[in-house]
Protein backbone atom coordinates (compact mmCIF):
# COMPACT_ATOMS: atom_id res chain seq x y z
CA UNK A 1 0.00 0.00 0.00
CA UNK A 2 1.28 3.42 -1.16
CA UNK A 3 2.09 5.85 1.80
CA UNK A 4 -1.36 8.48 -0.12
CA UNK A 5 -3.61 5.52 0.06
CA UNK A 6 -2.88 4.59 3.83
CA UNK A 7 -2.93 8.06 4.81
CA UNK A 8 -6.37 8.08 3.48
CA UNK A 9 -7.37 4.64 4.94
CA UNK A 10 -6.21 6.11 8.39
CA UNK A 11 -7.57 9.03 8.02
CA UNK A 12 -11.26 7.49 7.27
CA UNK A 13 -10.67 4.95 10.03
CA UNK A 14 -9.79 7.37 12.63
CA UNK A 15 -10.49 10.99 11.47
CA UNK A 16 -8.13 13.94 13.06
CA UNK A 17 -5.43 10.63 14.73
CA UNK A 18 -1.87 10.54 13.31
CA UNK A 19 -1.23 7.21 11.89
CA UNK A 20 2.69 7.19 12.11
CA UNK A 21 4.31 6.69 15.53
CA UNK A 22 8.22 7.77 14.37
CA UNK A 23 9.64 9.90 11.57
CA UNK A 24 13.18 9.19 11.09
CA UNK A 25 15.98 9.63 8.59
CA UNK A 26 17.85 6.54 7.16
CA UNK A 27 20.33 6.51 4.41
CA UNK A 28 18.99 5.39 1.35
CA UNK A 29 21.64 4.33 -0.98
CA UNK A 30 23.94 7.33 -2.02
CA UNK A 31 20.86 10.22 0.01
CA UNK A 32 18.98 10.30 2.73
CA UNK A 33 15.25 9.07 3.52
CA UNK A 34 12.70 10.28 5.39
CA UNK A 35 10.62 7.25 6.82
CA UNK A 36 6.98 7.53 8.36
CA UNK A 37 7.28 4.02 10.48
CA UNK A 38 8.42 1.96 7.95
CA UNK A 39 7.52 3.81 4.60
CA UNK A 40 9.19 6.30 2.95
CA UNK A 41 7.51 10.10 2.24
CA UNK A 42 6.62 9.94 -1.31
CA UNK A 43 6.54 12.37 -4.15
CA UNK A 44 2.54 12.80 -6.72
CA UNK A 45 4.74 10.36 -8.96
CA UNK A 46 4.73 7.86 -5.97
CA UNK A 47 8.80 8.31 -6.31
CA UNK A 48 10.81 8.12 -2.68
CA UNK A 49 11.95 11.43 -1.54
CA UNK A 50 16.06 10.89 -1.16
CA UNK A 51 17.59 14.00 -0.70
CA UNK A 52 21.31 13.77 -0.89
CA UNK A 53 23.69 13.06 1.54
CA UNK A 54 25.60 16.28 1.80
CA UNK A 55 21.95 18.11 2.65
CA UNK A 56 21.43 16.50 5.98
CA UNK A 57 20.26 19.86 7.28
CA UNK A 58 17.27 19.43 4.98
CA UNK A 59 16.79 16.03 5.43
CA UNK A 60 16.00 17.23 9.41
CA UNK A 61 13.88 19.83 8.05
CA UNK A 62 11.71 17.79 6.21
CA UNK A 63 11.58 15.49 8.99
CA UNK A 64 10.46 18.05 11.74
CA UNK A 65 7.77 19.25 9.00
CA UNK A 66 6.21 15.73 9.08
CA UNK A 67 6.91 15.45 12.91
CA UNK A 68 4.65 18.21 13.66
CA UNK A 69 1.72 17.26 11.75
CA UNK A 70 -1.38 16.19 13.86
CA UNK A 71 -3.09 14.29 11.48
CA UNK A 72 -3.28 12.20 8.23
CA UNK A 73 -5.79 15.09 7.71
CA UNK A 74 -3.12 17.54 8.24
CA UNK A 75 -0.93 15.40 5.28
CA UNK A 76 -3.25 15.31 2.42
CA UNK A 77 -4.90 18.50 2.25
CA UNK A 78 -2.67 21.40 4.46
CA UNK A 79 0.56 21.09 2.10
CA UNK A 80 1.18 24.46 2.86
CA UNK A 81 2.50 22.96 6.32
CA UNK A 82 5.45 20.71 4.21
CA UNK A 83 6.85 23.05 2.35
CA UNK A 84 10.08 21.61 2.27
CA UNK A 85 8.51 18.27 1.55
CA UNK A 86 6.81 19.84 -1.45
CA UNK A 87 10.02 21.54 -2.79
CA UNK A 88 12.07 18.29 -2.60
CA UNK A 89 9.02 16.49 -4.31
CA UNK A 90 9.42 19.16 -7.06
CA UNK A 91 13.38 18.12 -7.59
CA UNK A 92 12.72 14.29 -7.84
CA UNK A 93 9.83 14.68 -10.25
CA UNK A 94 11.33 17.48 -12.53
CA UNK A 95 12.62 14.68 -15.25
CA UNK A 96 9.24 13.41 -15.14
CA UNK A 97 7.59 16.65 -16.39
CA UNK A 98 3.59 16.35 -15.30
CA UNK A 99 0.55 18.83 -14.53
CA UNK A 100 2.04 19.73 -10.88
CA UNK A 101 5.37 19.38 -12.15
CA UNK A 102 7.56 21.19 -14.92
CA UNK A 103 10.50 20.48 -16.80
CA UNK A 104 14.08 21.23 -15.85
CA UNK A 105 14.21 23.14 -18.97
CA UNK A 106 10.81 24.59 -18.58
CA UNK A 107 12.12 25.95 -15.52
CA UNK A 108 15.00 27.27 -17.01
CA UNK A 109 13.10 29.40 -19.42
CA UNK A 110 11.37 30.49 -16.66
CA UNK A 111 13.44 31.89 -14.58
CA UNK A 112 15.61 33.42 -16.90
CA UNK A 113 12.40 35.69 -18.01
CA UNK A 114 12.65 37.35 -15.04
CA UNK A 115 15.96 38.97 -16.01
CA UNK A 116 13.73 41.33 -18.13
CA UNK A 117 11.73 42.89 -15.30
CA UNK A 118 14.50 42.21 -12.48
CA UNK A 119 12.94 43.92 -9.88
CA UNK A 120 16.90 44.70 -8.58
CA UNK A 121 17.80 46.75 -11.56
CA UNK A 122 14.85 48.67 -12.01
CA UNK A 123 15.73 52.20 -10.79
CA UNK A 124 13.05 54.70 -9.81
CA UNK A 125 14.17 58.26 -11.72
CA UNK A 126 15.55 61.13 -10.01
CA UNK A 127 13.12 63.49 -8.23
CA UNK A 128 13.02 67.08 -8.46
CA UNK A 129 15.43 69.15 -5.42
CA UNK A 130 12.18 70.40 -4.38
CA UNK A 131 10.61 67.08 -3.50
CA UNK A 132 13.68 65.45 -1.48
CA UNK A 133 13.47 65.02 1.63
CA UNK A 134 16.13 66.77 3.63
CA UNK A 135 19.11 64.74 4.45
CA UNK A 136 17.26 62.04 3.73
CA UNK A 137 18.47 59.36 0.11
CA UNK A 138 15.86 59.25 -2.50
CA UNK A 139 14.23 55.58 -3.34
CA UNK A 140 16.61 55.40 -6.62
CA UNK A 141 19.71 56.20 -3.99
CA UNK A 142 18.89 53.54 -2.10
CA UNK A 143 18.45 51.25 -5.25
CA UNK A 144 21.57 51.61 -6.35
CA UNK A 145 23.01 51.13 -3.41
CA UNK A 146 21.36 48.03 -2.85
CA UNK A 147 21.97 47.02 -6.36
CA UNK A 148 25.26 47.78 -7.02
CA UNK A 149 27.28 45.36 -4.98
CA UNK A 150 25.14 42.44 -5.92
CA UNK A 151 25.27 43.02 -9.31
CA UNK A 152 29.70 43.62 -9.27
CA UNK A 153 29.74 40.38 -7.60
CA UNK A 154 27.80 38.50 -10.17
CA UNK A 155 29.90 39.75 -13.11
CA UNK A 156 33.01 39.41 -11.43
CA UNK A 157 32.76 36.53 -9.33
CA UNK A 158 30.11 34.09 -10.99
CA UNK A 159 29.35 35.19 -14.67
CA UNK A 160 33.01 37.16 -14.90
CA UNK A 161 33.17 39.29 -17.93
CA UNK A 162 29.70 39.78 -18.20
CA UNK A 163 27.52 42.94 -18.28
CA UNK A 164 24.26 43.54 -16.91
CA UNK A 165 21.90 46.24 -18.29
CA UNK A 166 19.52 48.67 -15.48
CA UNK A 167 16.48 49.71 -16.10
CA UNK A 168 17.04 53.37 -15.63
CA UNK A 169 13.65 55.85 -14.94
CA UNK A 170 16.47 58.53 -15.59
CA UNK A 171 16.56 57.14 -19.51
CA UNK A 172 12.42 57.94 -19.51
CA UNK A 173 9.59 55.44 -20.42
CA UNK A 174 11.08 52.68 -18.02
CA UNK A 175 10.34 49.38 -20.70
CA UNK A 176 12.04 45.94 -19.82
CA UNK A 177 16.02 46.97 -20.78
CA UNK A 178 17.06 43.20 -22.83
CA UNK A 179 20.05 41.77 -21.17
CA UNK A 180 23.15 41.45 -23.99
CA UNK A 181 23.00 38.14 -25.82
CA UNK A 182 26.76 37.09 -24.58
CA UNK A 183 25.18 37.96 -21.29
CA UNK A 184 22.14 35.50 -21.34
CA UNK A 185 24.39 32.99 -23.13
CA UNK A 186 26.80 32.72 -20.18
CA UNK A 187 23.42 32.72 -17.89
CA UNK A 188 21.87 29.94 -19.57
CA UNK A 189 25.19 28.09 -19.88
CA UNK A 190 25.23 28.51 -15.63
CA UNK A 191 21.61 27.54 -15.38
CA UNK A 192 21.89 24.46 -17.22
CA UNK A 193 24.87 23.42 -15.12
CA UNK A 194 22.84 23.52 -11.66
CA UNK A 195 22.21 20.49 -10.11
CA UNK A 196 17.99 20.10 -9.99
CA UNK A 197 18.52 20.89 -6.31
CA UNK A 198 20.37 24.44 -6.69
CA UNK A 199 17.69 24.85 -9.67
CA UNK A 200 14.66 24.89 -7.61
CA UNK A 201 16.35 26.86 -5.09
CA UNK A 202 17.37 29.68 -7.18
CA UNK A 203 13.37 29.26 -8.70
CA UNK A 204 12.24 29.29 -4.98
CA UNK A 205 14.83 32.48 -4.82
CA UNK A 206 13.86 34.01 -7.70
CA UNK A 207 10.00 33.83 -7.36
CA UNK A 208 9.81 35.23 -3.74
CA UNK A 209 12.43 38.18 -4.25
CA UNK A 210 10.76 38.97 -7.70
CA UNK A 211 14.33 39.37 -8.94
CA UNK A 212 16.41 36.45 -10.65
CA UNK A 213 19.88 38.09 -9.79
CA UNK A 214 18.93 38.35 -5.68
CA UNK A 215 18.04 34.66 -6.52
CA UNK A 216 21.18 33.54 -8.17
CA UNK A 217 23.48 35.41 -5.84
CA UNK A 218 21.86 33.76 -2.79
CA UNK A 219 22.38 30.36 -4.34
CA UNK A 220 25.47 31.02 -5.41
CA UNK A 221 26.41 32.31 -2.14
CA UNK A 222 25.75 28.95 0.00
CA UNK A 223 25.15 26.55 -2.92
CA UNK A 224 27.61 23.02 -1.62
CA UNK A 225 27.62 22.02 -5.23
CA UNK A 226 28.81 25.67 -6.82
CA UNK A 227 31.53 26.59 -4.37
CA UNK A 228 32.29 30.18 -5.00
CA UNK A 229 30.37 32.09 -2.06
CA UNK A 230 31.91 32.97 0.82
CA UNK A 231 28.71 32.49 2.75
CA UNK A 232 28.51 35.93 4.12
CA UNK A 233 25.61 37.49 2.05
CA UNK A 234 22.30 35.29 3.15
CA UNK A 235 18.69 35.38 4.15
CA UNK A 236 18.58 39.11 5.43
CA UNK A 237 20.74 39.92 3.14
CA UNK A 238 18.55 38.62 0.17
CA UNK A 239 15.47 40.38 2.05
CA UNK A 240 16.79 43.48 2.19
CA UNK A 241 17.58 43.69 -1.51
CA UNK A 242 14.29 42.47 -2.52
CA UNK A 243 12.20 45.08 -0.27
CA UNK A 244 13.89 48.63 -0.59
CA UNK A 245 10.85 50.11 -2.38
CA UNK A 246 8.75 48.50 0.62
CA UNK A 247 10.91 49.81 2.92
CA UNK A 248 11.02 53.47 1.49
CA UNK A 249 7.56 53.74 1.21
CA UNK A 250 7.09 52.86 4.77
CA UNK A 251 9.36 55.06 6.38
CA UNK A 252 7.44 58.19 4.93
CA UNK A 253 3.84 56.49 5.36
CA UNK A 254 4.24 53.95 8.11
CA UNK A 255 4.04 50.40 8.67
CA UNK A 256 0.36 48.81 7.84
CA UNK A 257 -0.07 46.31 11.31
CA UNK A 258 -0.31 42.52 9.75
CA UNK A 259 0.29 43.71 6.20
CA UNK A 260 4.00 44.82 5.98
CA UNK A 261 5.39 42.87 9.00
CA UNK A 262 3.94 39.75 7.90
CA UNK A 263 5.01 40.13 4.48
CA UNK A 264 8.37 40.87 5.47
CA UNK A 265 8.29 37.97 7.31
CA UNK A 266 7.06 35.51 5.03
CA UNK A 267 9.77 36.98 2.38
CA UNK A 268 12.28 35.13 4.77
CA UNK A 269 10.33 32.26 4.96
CA UNK A 270 10.44 31.96 1.26
CA UNK A 271 14.53 32.72 0.59
CA UNK A 272 15.26 30.60 3.81
CA UNK A 273 13.39 27.93 2.27
CA UNK A 274 15.96 28.46 -0.94
CA UNK A 275 18.79 28.52 1.38
CA UNK A 276 18.08 25.39 3.11
CA UNK A 277 17.36 23.67 -0.58
CA UNK A 278 20.79 25.02 -1.57
CA UNK A 279 22.76 24.32 1.58
CA UNK A 280 25.49 21.39 2.32
CA UNK A 281 26.56 20.05 5.07
CA UNK A 282 29.13 22.02 5.73
CA UNK A 283 26.92 25.04 6.30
Amino acid sequence: MSLVSRLAKAERANPGKKPWKEVRIEEWGDGLVILLDELPIRTPLKKPIVVPNNKPFLANAIALEWSLLNSAQDALMKRYRTPLTQLAARVVDMHEPNVLTPSRDSTISSVMRYLDTDTLIFYAPTPPEKQRRPNKKTLRELQVAEAEPIVEWLTTVLWPGTKIECNDGDSGFMAAVRQPPETLKVIREWLEGLTDWDLVALEMATLSSKSFLIGARLVAEWSSELGVGGKSWGIEEAAMAASVEVRYQTEIWGEVKDTHDVDKEDIKRQLGAAWLLALGAEG
